[in-house]
């Protein structure tokens, strides 16, 4: 998975959680001690936003960013 995919996948994500919930982006950002502005950007995939606003917004919904194993080249079969 590429960077800009990731940014993307957490967008769709959360933006689905959001409406999932009838929350507004400010009720989002209210909830998770963001801005506005940030959780649109994070719904857009913009890859800008830092690491620990993007754990606010997901902390939200019980989830977290963690380090896991990436697929490499080497590994096709």
């Amino acid at each position: 998975m590429v960077v800009n995919d990731v940014g993307k996948e957490i967008g769709e994500f959360v933006r689905a959680r959001r409406k999932a919930g009838k929350f507004t982006q400010r009720e989002l950002g209210e909830l998770a001690g963001v801005g506005t502005r940030l959780v649109s950007e994070l719904e857009r995939g913009k890859g800008t936003a830092r690491l620990d606003s993007v754990q606010k917004v997901l902390a939200v919904f019980g989830k977290a960013i963690g380090v896991v194993d990436a697929p490499r080249e080497d590994d096709a079969p």
